[in-house]
C-alpha cells in the first residue's frame, strides 16, 4: 500500500492551509498516494483548536478521504479533545503509533 504519513508539529497556519492541507488533498486527488494521514501533535493542536478556517480545512480534508488523528495527550493538555472528535478527527494516544512509523520502512513528513 501507497500510504504517506504526516506529522504535523507546527502551529503556523499558512504551513497547513498552504503546505499540509494543499498537498494532502492534491495527492489523494491525483493518485500520488493511496491513503495519506496526519497526525495533529504539539501546537498544531491548538491551532486546529483555536481557528475556524483550519477547522473547516480539516473536515474538507476527511470529507474528500484524508485520515486525520490527534495524539490524545495534547489534545487533553490543550483542552481540544472533544473539538478535534467533533471534526471527525481519531483523538487516541498516538506515542506508540508514531515509533512504529520511526522504526518501520512507512513513509513519513514532519512539518
Amino acid at each position: 500500500m501507497d500510504k504517506l504519513n504526516i506529522l504535523w508539529t507546527t502551529d503556523d497556519k499558512e504551513t497547513f492551509l498552504n503546505m499540509i492541507a494543499m498537498y494532502s488533498n492534491n495527492a489523494l486527488k491525483k493518485g500520488w498516494w493511496e491513503e495519506i494521514n496526519i497526525l495533529i501533535w504539539g501546537g498544531s493542536t491548538k491551532l486546529a483548536l483555536d481557528d475556524q478556517e483550519v477547522q473547516d480545512r480539516i473536515v474538507e480534508l476527511i470529507d474528500s478521504g484524508v485520515s486525520v488523528e490527534a495524539c490524545r495527550a495534547c489534545a487533553a493538555e490543550y483542552g481540544a479533545s472533544q473539538a478535534l472528535k467533533q471534526l471527525g478527527v481519531n483523538v487516541r494516544y498516538t506515542g506508540t503509533i508514531l515509533t512504529d512509523y520511526i522504526k518501520s520502512d512507512v513513509k513519513l513528513l514532519t512539518i
